[in-house]
């Protein structure tokens, strides 16, 4: 029976061990992310911020905009915090189309979300969040965020490219 007990607590303590191991992982790849951003919205001068390669595409503002807004929106999903910015849109804002306010939002939507994922409960991952027509576990709704913002950076490796900037090395660790 001992030996018995001694397997279960092991077993519950390894779970624990194991989910809170995923927090840490999903705040490091959001910390890692946050620089990767924060370094190209850096490389992109100032006078470039409205820059589109066409009149389809969102500009080099609007796409991380989009991207904080995303962020914000779907970790707020994963973790349970209430989402920051409540009912604007970061997008359609004009005064937020500067370098300094998409550095500030961008680094407020960053800082928000690694916060929740560090306080969120370990335990809640796997359990299923519902918005909309999505069923997504709260472990997901993160990955989603992480998945979304790494689309938009990616788009504007291009909006560098085609204003003769070298986009800043690719972090992977």
């Amino acid at each position: 029976m001992r030996l018995l007990i001694t397997i279960l607590f092991l077993s519950l303590s390894s779970t624990a061990f194991s989910q809170q191991y995923i927090v840490d992982e999903l705040a490091s790849d959001m910390e890692r992310s946050k620089a990767m951003s924060l370094s190209y919205i850096e490389a992109m001068p100032a006078d470039k911020y409205s820059f589109r390669p066409n009149e389809d595409v969102r500009t080099f503002a609007e796409q991380y905009l989009h991207l904080a807004q995303g962020l914000i929106g779907l970790s707020s999903n994963g973790t349970g915090a209430a989402g920051i910015f409540p009912g604007e849109n970061l997008e359609a804002t004009k005064a937020y189309h500067t370098k300094a306010e998409v550095q500030r939002i961008v680094t407020e939507s960053y800082d928000f979300a690694i916060k929740s994922i560090n306080e969120m409960d370990a335990d809640k991952l796997t359990e299923i969040v519902q918005r909309g027509q999505f069923e997504v576990t709260r472990r997901g709704w993160i990955h989603k965020a992480l998945e979304h913002n790494t689309h938009h950076k990616g788009q504007t490796t291009i909006y560098l490219r085609m204003n003769g900037i070298t986009p800043p090395q690719y972090q992977l660790f």
